[in-house]
């Protein structure tokens, strides 16, 4: 459950964890301290993800360009938190890029907006943060931020703020990296995409001769119950607008990073 404090009669609802290890974020508010984890200061939004082991990378078979990345505005409201760059969607902490924030229940889609960056417009400025986690008492169009990102819109007294937003590509540097969670092996793999330039849509992994999509859980993790074997395998990823790329020889390295060897598109 989360934590509430009134401050400067200001309810500032803190964003929630959830399963497989939400971040311990509290409330933000007005002036007041957030209680949960500390946050350190950070730099402009890059790729989702956090910092992980390099692993035995893939080669690309190319992939499908997909089509426009146009977006519709969202209205909502500001608030902030104490964010460590983890969250629900289990990034792990970033402390040196804390311009992130927490997605409304609604927004979340079950984990569909981790990873994606969202551009924010506020009252005395814009900010580009990357979503980590997801706030169930937020309403539809809220965005929870770290600290540092709010103050990037508004002075932090203010602690609740209208804005307006929309999705961007994210400015991220090299390929595509695959994370297998603690626990994944042959007959329980469980694997998340990370460094993407747009929001993920579908993971699918190579069975013979086809592919086979694999479901994601709401922790951000695309889990196959009956295994996909020992690898190395080959993932298709598709993104929210249809482009798609095709990493072969991805070998299953558990509780690390593994590289592919291609990025999302640019938008046309």
């Amino acid at each position: 459950m989360r934590a509430r404090a009134w401050v400067l009669v200001f309810l500032v609802i803190g964003c929630g964890g959830g399963d497989g290890g939400g971040s311990a974020s509290g409330t933000g508010g007005a002036g007041g301290q957030s209680t949960g984890g500390q946050s350190t200061g950070g730099q402009s939004t890059g790729g989702s993800g956090g910092q992980g082991a390099g692993g035995a990378g893939g080669t690309s078979a190319g992939g499908s360009s997909g089509g426009s990345c146009a977006e519709a505005p969202h209205t909502g409201e500001a608030t902030y938190y104490a964010a460590t760059g983890d969250g629900n969607c289990m990034f792990g902490p970033s402390p040196n890029d804390l311009m992130v924030g927490a997605m409304n229940q609604a927004d979340y889609l079950a984990s569909g907006s981790c990873g994606r960056c969202a551009a924010i417009q506020g009252p005395s400025g814009s900010v580009t943060v990357r979503i980590v986690d997801r706030c169930p008492e937020c309403k539809p169009g809220d965005i929870d931020l770290s600290p540092q990102a709010f103050e990037k819109i508004a002075a932090l007294p203010l602690g609740r703020v209208d804005i307006s937003w929309t999705y961007v590509p994210c400015a991220v540097t090299g390929p595509l990296r695959y994370r297998f969670k603690e626990g994944s092996n042959q007959w329980w793999t469980a694997v998340q995409v990370r460094n993407h330039r747009h929001g993920i849509a579908k993971l699918e992994y190579e069975k013979g001769g086809s592919f086979v999509e694999v479901k994601r859980e709401d922790y951000n993790y695309f889990v196959e119950p009956a295994g996909m074997g020992p690898g190395p395998y080959t993932f298709r990823v598709t993104d929210v607008y249809g482009h798609s790329v095709t990493d072969t020889g991805v070998a299953h390295v558990e509780a690390s990073e593994v590289s592919g060897a291609a990025q999302l598109p640019d938008c046309p």
